[in-house]
């Protein structure tokens, strides 16, 4: 098998993967451990490009669609996970719609995808946890409490994904330097295509976090949530 048909066939195995979640009929597990495969898969897909494939691959842009135009305490972890997938992310509004925008390769970006799914199913499973013990909440103070719970979780997956992330490149500069040279030259490749499409970005300023108990007891919750990958014209606001 010549290296471009396994290539094709490694990405299409990804693609196959990267549509194992829960929403479509797979158990948790079964999603989790798809996660892992594709992890696998892209590193195999990473390290055997040549330079040459690499910079003729094709960078796509997908959005995740979200509900109104107010920031989610998850936009803390989204620049993480991001960059723990090679990718660019950035948030973008049009009236009363807003979405996260990913851009990247095409493997990168459906892994992007799929992970920003497992952490929102962990956040909501840890948040129903958090307010099943604390039946007094009501109204207003439920809400903030939930609100402040989320933020911690999010901040802390946030970091996990960012040491992964370095840890990853550390062990490929030690077990495969080609292919760590390689990742440079991928993302460059990345940058120089989103120059191409002449978007302009601007930075938001950071949601005011209190650190009060919520705050900790989400930070604490985030710890626990499975990132099951391994270690080897419109108005865009680039998220910090």
């Amino acid at each position: 098998m010549s290296q471009s048909d396994e290539l094709a066939k490694v990405k299409e195995r990804i693609r196959l993967l990267t549509e194992r979640t829960v929403s479509n009929g797979c158990t948790e597990a079964e999603a989790l451990q798809a996660a892992e495969m594709v992890g696998r898969l892209l590193d195999r897909y990473a390290l055997s490009m040549s330079e040459i494939e690499v910079r003729q691959s094709v960078c796509v842009q997908r959005s995740v669609p979200l509900m109104g135009r107010q920031r989610r305490p998850i936009d803390a972890c989204v620049p993480a996970v991001a960059r723990f997938c090679d990718c660019k992310v950035w948030l973008a509004r049009e009236g009363e719609q807003a979405e996260y925008v990913f851009f990247g390769f095409e493997e990168d970006v459906s892994l992007a995808i799929y992970l920003l799914a497992v952490v929102e199913r962990g956040m909501r499973h840890e948040l129903e946890a958090f307010r099943a013990l604390r039946p007094q909440l009501r109204g207003p103070d439920l809400r903030v409490a939930s609100r402040r719970h989320q933020q911690g979780m999010a901040v802390r997956v946030g970091e996990r994904l960012e040491a992964m992330h370095r840890e990853r490149g550390r062990q490929r500069h030690r077990e495969a330097p080609a292919g760590a040279a390689l990742m440079v030259v991928k993302q460059a490749t990345v940058e120089e295509a989103f120059r191409e499409t002449r978007i302009r970005l601007t930075r938001t300023r950071p949601s005011a976090v209190r650190l009060d108990a919520a705050y900790r007891q989400g930070y604490d919750a985030g710890g626990r949530i499975n990132l099951n990958r391994p270690l080897r014209g419109q108005e865009r606001e680039r998220l910090p």
